[in-house]
């Protein structure tokens, strides 16, 4: 038996033909195409392409102006990146609590957080998606709005979501949405990152800072042809090459198809495992792409996912609460109880492959596999 990878690119002659033009030198720009159709396929004025979906985090929080001291809330269940952009700006993370059921941030907990937080300096709340399914962000809204602070959204599992009928990243409830083309994969295929925005200062600022903060009319078309240029604020190398744009065209046009084949996979998952002892399947409470699949194993989970690993089954975690990695849990002086329901959680979670490239075989050979380890369990 072959090893079923966590997470496997699907890639066919889409891909080989975008990136051939880009090696031969066509006149097609790659990032402005890209930048257009994900400006069309979430329905958005602005869209700025990054080098990783981190960068696309970073640059954000550049275009919001965040200062030293300033205070960012965010999920304590997220991928740390986000945390860790936070800290490059010396501005501090408060993180809250999420829901058991959908690994969410907890709404009810944002509100007690924010209402214990009044502070000038606190700028915004950092709000993930996680799996695939999008956060309750009607509610996150309202409580924001009452708080007078503006939403980020962290979209990285979330890309073709859509929430009450408008796709994540079209921002009804936001200021800013952040994406990620390469969210499962320990080994990058493609470096790539979006942010979404209807705010045109937000979009200018981006645009501005993610190649240096180099401003000159003919700068970017004719190289050093016309080589004056200037230089107006710190910035960073964050745009996007067009190799890697080439490769997220072909992506983001077979998105709708990857979503589709995720949701009949899960739906296999949820029929073959619904009645397996100690073993939860997830909880849809709003519409689910199943970027990841994430069970919760009630008896020894870290040898439920060796046993896996014997019958080359790869699994993932999805996530290690913030608070109990030790940067964090040092410098905040968090205690492993401070979050209970992550930590619930964390003890018993575990992510199945799921990706479009997995064959019916494969996914019944799983559930066969988790359904025999699960009879072992007593």
């Amino acid at each position: 038996m072959e090893d079923i990878r966590f997470f496997k690119y699907s890639v066919d002659e889409k891909e080989s033909k975008e990136i051939k033009d880009v090696l031969e030198q066509t006149e097609e720009d790659k990032v402005s195409k890209l930048e257009k159709n994900f400006s069309d396929f979430v329905d958005c004025s602005h869209c700025i392409s990054t080098s990783s979906g981190t960068a696309a985090m970073h640059l954000s929080l550049m275009s919001i102006d965040l200062k030293r001291g300033d205070k960012i809330i965010c999920s304590v269940n997220a991928f740390p990146s986000i945390a860790e952009v936070i800290r490059h700006f010396d501005a501090e993370p408060i993180f809250v609590d999420i829901d058991k059921d959908d690994f969410n941030i907890d709404p009810s907990k944002l509100d007690e957080v924010l209402t214990k937080s009044k502070h000038k300096k606190l700028k915004a709340v950092f709000v993930s998606h996680i799996a695939g399914q999008p956060a309750p962000m009607k509610e996150i809204y309202e409580i924001a709005k009452k708080h007078g602070v503006f939403i980020i959204e962290d979209a990285s599992d979330a890309m073709g979501a859509t929430y009450n009928g408008k796709k994540v990243g079209s921002l009804p409830y936001s200021s800013l949405t952040t994406f990620s083309f390469s969210p499962n994969s320990s080994i990058n295929m493609v470096n790539g990152g979006i942010i979404t925005t209807n705010v045109e200062d937000f979009d200018e600022r981006a645009r501005l800072l993610r190649n240096h903060a180099i401003v000159g009319e003919s700068w970017k078309k004719y190289g050093n042809l016309d080589y004056i240029y200037d230089v107006v604020d710190i910035g960073v190398k964050y745009d996007l090459s067009e190799l890697d744009a080439a490769f997220c065209l072909a992506q983001l046009e077979k998105n709708k198809n990857f979503i589709q084949r995720r949701q009949e996979i899960a739906a296999i998952y949820d029929k073959e495992l619904a009645n397996t002892d100690h073993i939860s399947i997830p909880v849809k409470k709003r519409e689910h792409i199943y970027s990841k699949y994430i069970i919760k194993v009630d008896k020894n989970r870290d040898s439920f996912a060796r046993e896996l690993a014997e019958k080359h089954i790869h699994t993932g975690l999805n996530y290690i609460p913030i608070h109990l990695l030790s940067y964090y849990k040092s410098k905040y002086n968090l205690k492993i109880n401070d979050f209970p329901n992550a930590l619930t959680n964390y003890q018993q979670i575990l992510s199945l492959p799921i990706y479009a490239s997995l064959s019916n075989d494969e996914v019944f050979y799983i559930c066969e596999q988790v359904k025999n380890i699960a009879k072992t369990r007593v």
